[in-house]
């Protein structure tokens, strides 16, 4: 039973001592291996592996995927105009040479990531420092990612680290220019608007006096025209009365002093002044006269 016992105690210990000379390598990571301390060798093929147990060797596994270094708060930097702005940006990196950058962090990673956003605060301060806010923010934005992206993978390589990517989030003022820019942009609209108002107004003012002279023109046109085909039609009546009336000048005559009482006594207190003898009252006295002188 002792040696039963034994022999389990022996096999625990053995499967423990092997269990700890093994080690797999995920697809995703690096493998440092450490000998007293030292860095023995570096793996980078996923696997099963071997290595001498505790405390002669130790394994160290850093990530090889694509990182993303994202800072927490907008930086502020001064633009060549000497101006304020925040801005906000994201580095993409990934570990290229493990020992290297083990050696210069001691495979800590929140070092190794200080130290990136420091040279990124240092490329992107050199960037903008020479440039326009207006560059920065639109007209040479492309160029401000492009010149951190290759100053900032100059200093990486020295510490083990690729650079894939450098993206610029956010560029926008303080808010103490944003401020002065609002009421910039503000008085500005407030410009355009009042120019295209007194512009609408002046071509509202054209629009009413052309419409107005075409207005006087055609009614003076219509007028003209009017008075032209009255006076045709008064020259053509008068003609028609003429060789009408020419026919019969005594049933003229009749016909126009009907005219003329029609137009005297138009209402019942009409009153005229007038010898009752006088030719006006002719055909009242005789109203048959007109009808004698005609058969005459």
């Amino acid at each position: 039973m002792n040696r039963l016992i034994s022999y389990v105690i022996v096999a625990v210990i053995g499967f423990i001592a092997l269990s700890s000379t093994l080690f797999v390598v995920d697809q995703r990571q690096y493998a440092i291996v450490f000998a007293l301390g030292e860095v023995k060798t570096v793996i980078s093929e996923p696997g099963l592996h071997f290595k001498l147990p505790p405390p002669f060797q130790n394994v160290v596994f850093l990530d090889k995927r694509i990182l993303t270094l994202d800072t927490p708060d907008a930086d502020r930097f001064i633009t060549a105009e000497k101006k304020n702005i925040l801005v906000d940006a994201f580095v993409k990196w990934r570990i290229v040479d493990p020992r290297l950058y083990f050696v210069s962090f001691s495979g800590d990673e929140r070092s190794a990531q200080n130290r990136m956003a420091q040279i990124v605060k240092a490329s992107l301060n050199e960037e903008i420092t020479k440039r326009t806010v207006r560059e920065v923010i639109s007209g040479e934005r492309g160029k401000v990612m492009d010149g951190i992206q290759k100053k900032v993978t100059e200093e990486a390589k020295q510490i083990g680290v690729e650079i894939v990517d450098v993206r610029l989030k956010r560029v926008d003022y303080v808010d103490q220019i944003n401020n002065s820019v609002f009421d910039r942009m503000k008085s500005e609209r407030a410009r355009v608007a009042n120019e295209l108002r007194s512009t609408g107004a002046a071509e509202s003012e054209k629009i009413r006096a052309d419409a107005d002279r075409q207005r006087t023109v055609i009614l003076a046109e219509a007028y003209r025209d009017a008075e032209q085909i009255r006076g045709e039609g008064d020259a053509k009546a008068s003609q028609i009365y003429a060789q009408a009336f020419g026919q019969s000048p005594e049933f003229y005559k009749f016909y126009r002093s009907l005219e003329a009482y029609r137009a005297s006594f138009k209402t019942r207190n009409d009153m005229l002044v007038i010898d009752p003898n006088s030719e006006f009252f002719k055909y009242f006295k005789n109203p048959t006269s007109s009808g004698a002188g005609a058969k005459k």
